[in-house]
């Protein structure tokens, strides 16, 4: 599919990505592009990039495809970094959950004549790192792409088959309607293991050791939410924090109204939500999300 494909940060979901192009043959060269000298040598450790290089300009000549895999708040950075060094023709995307924020970022530093198509594959695990990827990890999955107003048809169809070839089901949605829709799927449940989790951590000594240590499923599942990257999480909710708030909102209102069932012994209309919230998690089991 490319020539030349440059990968700037190589965490789980760019390794990821990475092997599928290796195990595929999509991609002729491979260049990885990060800060960290270890993180450069892993990638050649592992084969999964021919080239390496901590240098914006340098990684990105040439290239066909580039990849912005870093947190959010960098996008702006390096897409100002790389704008004077694309090709004609070059096709820039991204990999952020949030979408409206990474597009006012990103697009005011792409030349006319290259492209950005924002995406963003819902896949992942609360591992880091290029050596947490693995090719598998977005079969089955969901990719959103946010095609900007105007956007070339072919650039966007091939980030399309890319992400095909990966596995991945496709949607396309408006920037604004992604951050919504993932302020409830993703952002919010995240918010709320990160708080439980850190209520667990604010308890005396001895009573957090017993959490911990008779950690029922419920907790576990929490943990493993809460065990994902501090410095990427931290930038979905600053720049998703519209949404975010509306979301969070009303879950208080509707977290409010369960503690007053709660405090009535209100069974009732306690086992009427549970029924309801039950039908939601067959609903995922029977769309192949679980």
């Amino acid at each position: 599919m490319f020539d030349r494909v440059t990968f700037i940060g190589i965490g789980l979901i760019g390794s990821s990505m990475a092997r599928v192009m290796k195990r595929d043959g999509l991609a002729k060269t491979i260049v990885a592009c990060a800060r960290r000298k270890e993180t450069l040598d892993t990638c050649l450790k592992l084969g999964i990039a021919d080239e390496v290089t901590p240098d914006y300009a340098a990684a990105v000549k040439n290239a066909d495809l580039i990849v912005i895999a870093t947190p959010i708040s960098t996008n702006g950075e390096i897409a100002k970094a790389i704008g004077p060094h694309l090709k004609p023709g070059a096709i820039v995307t991204d990999v952020g959950s949030v979408k409206q924020a990474v597009i006012d970022a990103v697009s005011p530093h792409i030349p006319k004549g290259a492209h950005f198509v924002p995406a963003h594959p819902l896949a992942g695990t609360e591992h880091s790192g290029p050596e947490a990827g693995f090719p598998e990890l977005f079969q089955g999955r969901w990719c959103i792409i946010t095609p900007l107003p105007g956007s070339d048809a072919s650039a966007v169809q091939k980030v399309r088959d890319f992400w095909e070839k990966a596995g991945s089901k496709i949607e396309t949605m408006q920037a604004d309607h992604h951050d919504k829709v993932l302020a409830i799927t993703s952002h919010l449940p995240h918010l709320i293991a990160f708080t439980i989790v850190g209520t667990a951590d604010d308890l005396a000594e001895d009573l957090k050791q017993e959490v911990i240590q008779y950690s029922a499923s419920g907790f576990r599942d929490f943990t493993r939410i809460a065990a994902s990257d501090p410095v990427m999480w931290r930038d979905v909710f600053m720049n998703n924090r519209e949404a975010v708030l509306e979301i969070l909102q009303r879950f208080t209102e509707d977290l409010t109204a369960l503690q007053r069932a709660i405090r009535r012994g209100d069974g009732e209309a306690l086992q009427t939500l549970f029924a309801r919230t039950r039908a939601i998690r067959r609903g995922v089991i029977d769309a192949k999300q679980a």
